[in-house]
């Protein structure tokens, strides 16, 4: 039964991979990453494109498109700045001098390498007025590193997949 889905699945991507290429992977992440709080599952179409183009243009586009989405949360955060500072004013303040002194770059960077919600901290940078151009460089850069090592791991691993899945039907 899975069987059926996970070869839908990839008879569906070499279709868009062919038709769409690195384009479509790059609007795929960016609406993956742009879509607060719901997540979409661009793992795996990262995941299987790149078994069936190439891996470091996969994750670099993935990449790239994802960290382009993720500035929406941090729109979002610097939208609702005159709401916090009505509401929360003293916190955001505390905020705001505690990344001066400590620094949020690796904290943005792990969160975008992993699966942490970095919509929240990307929120949160905008809501601290952090500079827009270290925060998309941050998230960037642990983007590039989560999708190169999913697309490689796709490159890889593709086939060994498939053959769990066609063994099980």
């Amino acid at each position: 039964m899975l069987s059926n889905y996970v070869i839908q699945f990839q008879n569906w991507a070499q279709s868009f991979a062919s038709t769409w290429g690195y384009l479509g992977i790059f609007v795929i992440s960016f609406v993956g990453s742009a879509t607060i709080f719901l997540p979409l599952p661009t793992i795996f179409i990262v995941f299987f494109f790149a078994g069936i183009l190439n891996p470091f243009l996969v994750g670099f586009f993935a990449g790239l498109g994802s960290a382009a989405g993720e500035v929406t949360g941090y729109v979002i955060g610097k939208g609702g700045r005159k709401l916090a500072e009505k509401e929360n004013g003293k916190w955001l303040k505390k905020s705001e001098k505690w990344v001066e002194r400590h620094g949020i770059f690796p904290v943005l960077t792990l969160f975008a390498a992993t699966p942490l919600p970095d919509d929240v901290v990307g929120i949160l940078a905008g809501l601290i007025n952090y500079d827009l151009k270290k925060f998309f460089l941050a998230v960037l850069i642990g983007k590039l590193l989560l999708h190169f090592i999913v697309a490689y791991a796709g490159f890889y691993g593709i086939s060994w997949v498939l053959e769990i899945f066609a063994t099980s039907a």
